[in-house]
């Protein structure tokens, strides 16, 4: 089971985390438990899961990096490098968590990514994307959608 399946059976249609940051082709294995999860980011991600990420999400490089709160030139050695660091692999992985429960939301990618980049009254009017650099902001953006969800917020 993938952590954005926890708790959502009819997530099946939509794409999962690992899809996201590149599935079995790019992270070697595929997580299927948190705890597997976990082992991956410790021994950090591979960096080709940061290229999948941009390209499958439809983001900007600048995009990612000021979401996950590490400077582009990081990112860019990181890249030559191979690896992330596990602080690193975390954020990335938290930040492809909430674009896939986005998707999940709004039933399509577009309509996620354009809600996430757009200012947000629940949010105290900002951008969801601008607030994944901490794990609180996190909580705030992945609360936000169960509630829009669940039809608190219009």
């Amino acid at each position: 089971m993938h952590i954005a399946e926890l708790a959502c059976p009819a997530y099946e249609a939509n794409r999962t985390t690992d899809d996201l940051l590149g599935g079995a082709a790019v992270l070697a294995r595929v997580p299927r438990s948190e705890l597997e999860w976990v082992d991956l980011i410790r021994r950090g991600l591979p960096a080709p899961a940061l290229d999948a990420l941009a390209r499958n999400a439809g983001l900007a490089k600048a995009d990612i990096a000021a979401a996950v709160g590490i400077p582009e030139r990081t990112l860019a050695r990181r890249k030559q490098e191979g690896r992330l660091h596990a602080e690193e692999s975390s954020r990335l992985v938290r930040l492809a968590r909430v674009i896939a429960r986005a998707e999940q939301v709004f039933e399509e990618p577009a309509a996620a990514i354009d809600w996430l980049k757009s200012a947000n009254a629940a949010l105290g009017g900002a951008t969801p994307l601008s607030l994944l650099d901490t794990d609180i902001g996190a909580e705030g953006v992945m609360d936000t959608l169960g509630r829009i969800e669940h039809g608190v917020f219009a």
